[in-house]
């Protein structure tokens, strides 16, 4: 969306007092650990942009919260999976061979929004070291969440989700839906189901100074159902914790994050049979 149509719709700018104001509302404490994903263009006009709405996040956290968001650089990945758009099989062993390889300082986020990527290169943020499925972090528990990220099955048991998850963090949707919502793969990960898959991964890593493509397993993760898992949570007796309001203009939910990778485990369980 331009940026004239998001003044077009919006009545009164949005600032970093008044977006915590409104994370407050809706849940947001000191202390907490919260997992945002994130779309600035939802949240109508904010003077400040990004900036603004990560100050209004670490402000409504405190000192003692620890604020995590994606970092993911799925353009580093086996290109032989590549849908959109699919490469030329001939250009498979190019890629694998010139991909530069991944620097948590260098390497850009893609496709996780810019408040995500103002995050990425803000002070005192720490990033986990899968080449695709990275996390950024800042706070008293962002060496906890980021450190000793497992390069197979990146958003497993050694991952920051399941750090995230052993310390009873959040998970706030701020503008988006569960599509966005990458906790619920930490719940692919968990269930058994009979079309569960494990795949062959690929990435550009540096190991002792020089770079090397490494291939490793992981699960083939499908988000495709994650809009309807979330539709059913809210309607299920766990539903209940979910809390539902405006951050600016977007619509947000925010919920522990133990509650919708534990439903979506059974949901998976139940539902994921062909």
């Amino acid at each position: 969306m331009s940026e004239g149509k998001i003044v077009e719709k919006t009545e009164v700018p949005a600032t970093v007092e008044s977006l915590q104001a409104d994370l407050r509302a809706l849940g947001v404490k000191p202390g907490m650990v919260v997992l945002v994903h994130s779309s600035l263009s939802a949240m109508g006009w904010v003077c400040g942009g990004s900036v603004a709405v990560i100050a209004a996040l670490q402000e409504a956290l405190g000192s003692t919260g620890t604020l995590v968001m994606p970092a993911h650089s799925p353009d580093l990945t086996e290109p032989s999976g590549w849908e959109s758009p699919p490469v030329p099989e001939s250009w498979w062993p190019v890629i694998r061979e010139n991909m530069p390889a991944y620097d948590p300082e260098l390497t850009p986020t893609r496709s996780m929004g810019i408040i995500a990527e103002t995050f990425r290169k803000q002070r005192d943020v720490l990033r986990s070291a899968h080449p695709q499925v990275s996390f950024c972090a800042r706070g008293p528990q962002a060496s906890r969440i980021t450190d000793n990220h497992a390069l197979a099955f990146g958003l497993g048991e050694h991952s920051p989700l399941a750090r995230i998850y052993d310390l009873r963090g959040f998970v706030l949707l701020l503008g988006v839906d569960h599509g966005n919502n990458t906790s619920m793969h930490l719940a692919e990960h968990r269930a058994t189901f009979p079309t569960k898959r494990v795949i062959q991964q690929g990435a550009p890593i540096f190991t002792s100074n020089s770079r090397r493509w490494a291939t490793f397993e992981d699960v083939d993760i499908d988000s495709s159902d994650f809009d309807l898992i979330g539709e059913d949570f809210l309607r299920s007796d766990a539903g209940h914790v979910v809390r539902r309001g405006r951050v600016g203009l977007a619509d947000c939910q925010f919920m522990p994050q133990r509650d919708i990778v534990d439903f979506t485990v059974g949901w998976l369980e139940e539902n994921r049979s062909n």
